[in-house]
């Protein structure tokens, strides 16, 4: 009767750890411990990116399915030891890896330039002088409802 007992109990608690198998842990964040599995990832995402070509690090493309899999195994990790993702610890680590292999990405960003003169002043004349005629027009017909334009 007690070893029925106890089978019930580790059904029952294989079914809750199943079930919640990435829950935080009641005692809280182990920081260490997070601080100690997280390099597991980093060196997985390692070995995956050198089967990248170097000069393809900068194309995300090229690495995206990596890097989901760096991602979702550090929100694993994070949260089997208890802790929130992404926290002030785990986001220092993913940087630092980011700045392993990303630090030589630029972002190509447009410069932006106002036009010159010439153009700009038509670009704003020309609207605001229209709307002035159109409410003139609208004002003008609006005194005058029997006659038509």
């Amino acid at each position: 009767m007690e070893t029925r007992e106890r089978r019930r109990r580790q059904a029952r608690l294989l079914l809750m750890l199943l079930l919640c198998g990435g829950c935080p842990r009641v005692g809280g964040c182990n920081e260490t411990r997070m601080l100690e599995k997280l390099p597991l990832c980093g060196k997985a995402f390692a070995d995956m990116m050198h089967k990248v070509d170097v000069w393809k690090w900068c194309n995300l493309s090229e690495f995206i399915v990596y890097y989901e899999t760096f991602t979702n195994c550090t929100e694993v990790e994070t949260n089997v030891v208890g802790c929130y993702w992404p926290n002030p610890l785990a986001q220092g680590f993913i940087s630092g890896v980011h700045r392993q292999f990303f630090a030589n990405c630029t972002v190509d960003r447009t410069h932006w330039e106002d036009p010159p003169d010439e153009v700009l002043i038509p670009l704003i004349a020309v609207p605001v002088l229209l709307t002035v005629a159109m409410a003139g027009l609208v004002v003008w017909r609006s005194k005058r409802p029997d006659q038509l334009l």
